[in-house]
């Protein structure tokens, strides 16, 4: 699409997407505040997860860390529990490491600019401008996927947002439209483009900038925004050896070098003295963002205390029953198992 730079013509549109989010804004409770702290946190923890799914979470989150020195200050396992639930556990590590930043680079007091802010652990264009915008009445567009569909269909532009100059196109078309107030701006795009312009069956019906959409009065919707490029999932397979002997198993933390990093996990490999104990095993299937995971899981009962101490102290693990593994973080398929795990220690 060929822009006209001077966006003189369609600034009445940011500002008639202003007017319907004073009247529609979502009442969430990181609205309540122009703290920069609480705004990071909530724009990472809703970076993949659903608000309503995460809303707790987030609330539990900011009453355990609520600053940036108390977060700092954790423990690094502490933060991945009060993670717990919201998946994608290097969100969690990327914000401890960056409260630490803040505490060391800005003396605790959190960055201004956009520039600054976009060197801190974890943080993109997007969450940066955010943050900018929202606290420190920053003018940088908040481009997200919400931004490519409502911008795409408004104008129905089919430039690829799997393109990597995607997010420097859309911010360009962003501007067109972007009145002053670039912070409530920033945030009805999210609000239109989550409750209103929705990837599927859009409501189109009370989306405020109906009338101007080009999409709409083509009736193609459906055709924006325009993305090709789709990464392959890798399938990958991984096998866990679930030794348990009279109520308590043996876990291990992850390193931080492939998924699930610094998460607690079974062990991976058992030895040829365990193998007589393998009463059964359990197939799970789990997907992430990129990759196909196909998990075995074997239920190794020890009968022998001899054996089992042995093979825990040769391979240094963690002793644990089910009430301590609540107090570590585990990934998905794993806490799944544990949950499962009765009272009478067999696995279904």
């Amino acid at each position: 699409m060929e822009k006209n730079n001077s966006g003189s013509g369609f600034k009445h549109i940011g500002n008639t997407l202003l007017h319907w989010y004073k009247n529609n804004a979502r009442d969430l409770p990181f609205r309540q505040t122009k703290d920069p702290y609480k705004i990071w946190i909530c724009e990472i923890v809703f970076q993949q997860t659903r608000i309503n799914q995460g809303l707790n979470h987030y609330n539990n989150f900011i009453r355990r860390f609520p600053d940036v020195k108390t977060l700092a200050e954790a423990n690094e396992d502490e933060v991945l529990l009060h993670w717990k639930g919201l998946g994608y556990y290097s969100r969690a590590l990327n914000i401890h490491k960056a409260a630490k930043q803040i505490m060391t680079d800005y003396h605790g007091s959190f960055p201004s600019e956009y520039e600054e802010i976009l060197k801190l652990k974890g943080v993109g264009k997007y969450t940066a401008a955010a943050i900018s915008s929202i606290c420190f009445d920053g003018k940088m567009p908040a481009v997200d996927g919400n931004f490519y569909r409502v911008l795409s269909r408004f104008f129905a532009d089919d430039f690829d947002i799997s393109n990597s100059k995607a997010f420097s196109y859309f911010s360009e078309l962003a501007t067109l439209i972007m009145p002053e107030n670039v912070g409530d701006f920033n945030q009805a795009m999210m609000d239109l483009g989550s409750e209103i312009c929705k990837p599927k069956n859009p409501l189109c019906g009370e989306c405020p900038l109906q009338e101007n959409c080009l999409a709409f009065s083509l009736q193609k919707t459906s055709y924006f925004p325009v993305k090709t490029k789709k990464v392959k999932a890798e399938d990958l397979q991984l096998t866990y050896y679930f030794v348990h002997r009279n109520g308590q198993f043996l876990i291990q933390q992850r390193k931080d070098d492939f998924i699930w990093k610094k998460l607690f996990e079974f062990s991976p490999v058992i030895s040829d003295e365990l193998m007589q104990f393998i009463k059964s095993v359990k197939t799970v299937n789990h997907k992430l963002t990129h990759k196909n995971l196909s998990i075995e899981i074997f239920n190794v009962e020890v009968d022998s205390e001899e054996v089992w101490k042995n093979f825990t102290a040769e391979n240094d693990f963690i002793v644990t029953d089910v009430e301590g593994a609540h107090e570590r973080s585990f990934p998905k398929p794993l806490e799944n198992y544990i949950q499962s795990y009765d009272t009478a220690y067999k696995i279904p």
